[in-house]
């Protein structure tokens, strides 16, 4: 058997590690697709890692292959790839060993045809239509003359340049410029970045924040304007708190930014006629309103000063007005010095009148009145007080006669105490007494009844009591058989015995005796104090 497995495993083919064997199938499959094109359905992708790579899928309805873009080759990729989308993916085909798994790295991806991408495109167009973000109730109205104007767009393509010399030739304002990729990879993240970070300006901060935001960027295929398809972007064209004129592409280039912009311009140029008026315009229409408020109101003054001169004609003259009043002042004057005399006569007449009760000899006596009442006061007050401290000192006197006499009393009232506590202490001995003697002859009585319920008095009358090996009474003669151990309780004491003979009892029909059970009684069984039983 050792032989045999020997001569087994001595063979001519060549030993490979693992890491041997993975290197040569690794360099075997990139030698033989080292450059292929796959078309397949995106699977599994959830952006790029931490790392930068990107690790998904390509499938079709029978097969997957995995599939992995390094960090450098996202900026040459011109859209960004998604979920369930159709690509064309070309790369070359290697394995990692780590796992024995084969994949594709892809160096270019591009869309499978126009119609994969307009089915993804319209997919997400009625996905955030159901949302409500198109909805013309979340859309703001344009300010009509902006003080600052934010631009989203490329900073070196003719956009920019269109924008702001349509701006300076209408109507000169300020212009933000947030520089942002318009195409490529990432394009969507910052342009939805530009648009949040001009919503998020304070208003007193040291930038100010603009009160209509255009994003922009010139015509191009669909490829070219994809970003502006991004998810992101709608989102953050649609949470917009700052107006928002979206200018993507030519009159004929539609993108789902321009469903979820409050207003959509055909062109960038058109954009920037949206968000300023002509200045021009404004100045002839401002002048030809200067023109029409001066023609009214002197219009208006002509008239008010024809009513104010009818209304002149129409009033009496000044004197007409002053003379009767003139008439009622000058009766008032002639009648002012009459007045005056019989006020002072009046006046005099009282005086005299008061100065009449104000003599000497009444105020002398009325002071000689009071003075006097006074003096009765303080005397009735001291023979008050003299009453009072006597009725006090009287009382104070009962007082101290009665706390001298407090000891006598308290020692009567203690005598008396201890007197009924004696009484109470021989009361209580003899109810003891009597109760105990109650309680004793109770207990005899008692005991009496005991003593003859006890069958001990039975034995005394010259009965015994047969007890079996077991210790227990035997009531009936056939429990016993030949040879059996009992004992035989009398009144005096107890006596060991065996049975013997045959045992003659009184059957009962249908009855079969019982054997009975064989034990050995014990010494100290027979010789043990008798226990308290019933009576038999």
């Amino acid at each position: 058997m050792n032989s045999l497995l020997a001569n087994d495993s001595q063979t001519n083919l060549t030993e490979f590690s693992v890491s041997e064997l993975s290197g040569s199938i690794k360099r075997t499959v990139e030698t033989a697709f080292d450059h292929v094109r796959v078309r397949g359905e995106i699977s599994g992708y959830r952006g790029q890692h931490s790392s930068g790579h990107a690790y998904f899928c390509l499938k079709d309805d029978r097969a997957r292959i995995d599939a992995v873009i390094w960090k450098g080759t996202f900026p040459r990729i011109k859209f960004r790839p998604e979920e369930g989308m159709e690509v064309i993916a070309t790369g070359k085909v290697t394995t990692f060993p780590g796992s024995s798994k084969y994949q594709i790295v892809i160096e270019n991806l591009e869309p499978a045809g126009a119609g994969a991408l307009m089915a993804l495109l319209e997919e997400r167009r009625r996905r955030l239509a159901a949302e409500g973000l198109f909805d013309q109730s979340r859309k703001h109205t344009l300010p009509f003359l902006p003080q600052v104007i934010g631009v989203v767009t490329s900073p070196t393509g003719a956009v920019i340049r269109d924008i702001l010399h349509r701006i300076s030739d209408r109507f000169p304002v300020h212009v933000l410029v947030w520089p942002v990729k318009v195409q490529g990879e990432g394009s969507g993240d910052e342009v939805a970045s530009a648009i949040r970070g001009f919503n998020a300006m304070g208003p007193g901060g040291p930038i100010k924040r603009p009160d209509v935001l255009i994003v922009a960027r010139g015509g191009g295929s669909l490829e070219d304007l994809w970003g502006f398809n991004d998810e992101a972007v709608v989102r953050a064209a649609a949470d917009s708190q700052i107006p928002l004129i979206s200018a993507v592409g030519h009159e004929t280039d539609w993108t789902l930014i321009d469903h979820a912009a409050d207003v959509r311009a055909p062109t960038p140029t058109g954009a920037a006629e949206m968000a300023v008026p002509v200045k021009a315009e404004l100045d002839a229409q401002l002048a030809n309103l200067t023109a029409r408020l001066r023609g009214c109101a002197s219009r208006q003054m002509d008239r008010h000063r024809q009513e104010v001169r009818a209304l002149v004609r129409a009033l009496p003259s000044l004197d007409q007005l002053l003379a009767l009043p003139r008439r009622r002042f000058d009766e008032a004057a002639a009648g002012l010095g009459r007045g005056l005399e019989r006020t002072t006569v009046v006046k005099r007449r009282s005086f005299e009148r008061a100065a009449g009760g104000l003599r000497l000899e009444l105020l002398s006596n009325r002071l000689a009145q009071q003075r006097q009442m006074l003096a009765d006061r303080i005397m009735r007050g001291e023979r008050c007080l003299e009453r009072h401290m006597l009725k006090e000192h009287n009382r104070l006197g009962k007082a101290a006669a009665s706390l001298a006499a407090l000891p006598a009393r308290l020692l009567g009232q203690l005598q008396r105490e201890r007197q009924h506590l004696t009484s109470l202490g021989r009361h209580a001995d003899t109810a003891i007494t009597h109760r105990l003697g109650r309680s004793r002859s109770a207990v005899t009585a008692q005991d009496r009844v005991l003593q003859s319920l006890s069958y001990k008095n039975v034995l005394k009358r010259g009965f015994a009591v047969v007890r079996g090996e077991d210790d227990h009474p035997v009531t009936r003669a056939a429990e016993l058989g030949p040879g059996r151990a009992v004992s035989l309780e009398f009144a005096d004491g107890r006596i060991a015995a065996m049975t013997g003979g045959a045992v003659e009892t009184a059957e009962r029909p249908g009855v079969a005796p019982q054997p009975a059970k064989k034990r050995v009684l014990k010494p100290e069984a027979m010789e043990a104090a008798p226990k308290q039983g019933s009576l038999f």
